[in-house]
């Protein structure tokens, strides 16, 4: 059973920072992307940011600048650094793991961590 595990999240004031850590719980998988999506109350969860195996990112336009996604491969973690946090940001942010099966790719997600921008 593969297991995302999200660290991270808390309160924090408007203009604060924040890192959200997401740790694959098997280390033989081979990974393709991993990502953060984040779902604001009443509405769809959405992109954050992601990062592939060959380490090209890509950001919704609502972070570019603020948010800054990396990943460990050796320790399978991938983090999202969030800097000049706004009320607009508060959200469960989820973890995503892409990878690569025998025929397709298989998809995974964490249980989500609470941030909340707030003062």
């Amino acid at each position: 059973q593969v297991q995302l595990v999200e660290s991270g999240g808390g309160l924090v004031q408007p203009g604060g920072s924040l890192r959200l850590s997401c740790a694959v719980s098997d280390s033989s998988l081979n990974i393709y992307m991993l990502g953060w999506y984040r779902q604001a109350p009443g509405k769809q969860r959405e992109l954050a940011a992601t990062i592939t195996s060959g380490g090209s990112t890509n950001y919704a336009d609502s972070v570019k600048g603020r948010f800054t996604i990396s990943r460990d491969n050796a320790k399978n973690t991938v983090y999202l650094q969030m800097n000049s946090l706004r009320s607009e940001d508060t959200a469960v942010y989820f973890c995503k793991a892409l990878v690569r099966g025998t025929w397709t790719l298989l998809e995974y997600w964490g249980q989500g961590t609470q941030v909340t921008v707030s003062s």
